[in-house]
């Protein structure tokens, strides 16, 4: 008898890993030469599963990668155990500890942070990070004096200094403008210190956006998140034509299929009313796995046998319901894509961000851990 249940027995999620070296060669197709790719891993894998994704990553050469949290960092260690890690988000600096005992690097958001963290006594690498206007996290660019006084921690060692980008995925005339004024702020405070005789470690100011729609500029790194992953965060364009495919599909198993009658209603509140016969199934997915309960009677849709099939009434926390009656011969045990291919049909996670409302990586990162991660390799 196994010792867990079938992976695939109610509601899973495939990883396509070729797809994902794809994605990887896309990147590097972009970006110069001797720059290289800090692969975003956070939320678990923006929902794909950091262990697969990780290791998947590590041996085709990536050996930087950048989480959220410190969790986060330390389960990562345990998955790519030589790699530089980067912790994106704010650790206590009474959780310094796992930053040295895990050899993880520390963005650093101000002056007096970093100090709180030279006076754990433990000795640590990190990065600075600089606000050049998205107002997030960061010294202000302006600020020379305090992102100065890190460099005089005795404790700490800087080994980058970073930025982050508010625009780089628009278009706007405006927006260019203002994603070039960020840049400019950064160059001038990275110039000063060089000036001084300070190094400012290893650059890197672009996310995905700012791959593909600022391929020209030159950095020690850059971060792929959501691109990494075939996807982007919306349905729009880019400067660069992405050539990207979608890593993750979202799938479950369909437990019942049942005839309702014209005037009969489906699922709580009883939102959906059947206007003829039609023939339903009941799926075996809902909001508690990520599938958003938000994209209720919006005209979200599945794909069982081939065949693009509307989700009707309101999605339950642990099912969800279709009208198959255009699904010819579905019968309870047939799978139903949510995200993904099946056959000449794909229903991708843009158009279900659309629908609900959010873009693609609320989506990602809001599947739940209870969806086993399934990894899929073709030879090709």
């Amino acid at each position: 008898m196994d010792n867990k249940p079938q992976e695939r027995g109610r509601a899973w999620i495939e990883i396509d890993l070729n797809a994902l070296e794809n994605n990887l060669e896309d990147i590097r197709r972009i970006i110069p030469q001797n720059c290289e790719i800090m692969a975003v891993v956070k939320a678990n894998a923006y929902g794909h599963g950091v262990e697969g994704i990780s290791r998947h990553l590590a041996a085709k050469g990536i050996k930087s990668f950048a989480v959220a949290t410190v969790s986060e960092g330390v389960q990562l260690r345990q998955y790519v155990p030589q790699a530089e890690i980067i912790i994106l988000g704010c650790t206590h600096p009474g959780d310094a500890k796992f930053l040295y005992d895990n050899n993880l690097t520390q963005l650093v958001p101000d002056g007096a942070y970093a100090k709180a963290l030279n006076d754990t006594q433990y000795k640590m690498k990190i990065h600075i990070a600089i606000d050049t206007g998205m107002h997030r996290l960061g010294i202000d660019s302006s600020n020379y004096d305090e992102v100065e006084s890190i460099f005089n921690l005795k404790n700490l060692t800087v080994e980058g200094t970073a930025t982050h980008l508010a625009s780089p995925d628009s278009t706007d005339k405006g927006e260019i403008e203002f994603t070039h004024k960020q840049l400019d702020l950064f160059n001038e405070l990275v110039k000063k210190l060089k000036a001084q005789g300070l190094n400012a470690g290893k650059l890197h100011t672009r996310s995905s956006y700012g791959i593909y729609n600022y391929p020209e500029l030159q950095s020690d790194y850059v971060r792929p998140g959501i691109m990494l992953y075939g996807i982007k965060s919306q349905n729009d364009e880019t400067k660069v034509l992405a050539n990207l495919r979608p890593v993750l599909s979202l799938k479950a198993i369909i437990a019942q299929v049942k005839w309702i009658e014209a005037g009969e209603s489906v699922s709580y509140s009883r939102a959906f009313t059947a206007e003829k016969r039609i023939k339903t199934a009941t799926v075996c997915i809902g909001y508690a796995d990520g599938f958003p309960r938000h994209a209720s009677g919006k005209g979200a849709k599945a794909i069982v046998n081939g065949c693009v099939v509307p989700i009707i009434g309101k999605i339950c926390m642990d099912m969800l319901i279709l009208d198959v009656t255009d699904a010819k011969d579905t019968q309870a045990g047939d799978i139903a894509t949510l995200i993904g291919k099946d056959g000449n049909e794909e229903i991708r996670c843009e158009d279900l961000a659309e629908i609900a409302g959010t873009i693609t990586n609320d989506i990602l990162a809001g599947l739940s851990d209870r969806l086993p991660r399934v990894n899929i390799m073709e030879r090709l």
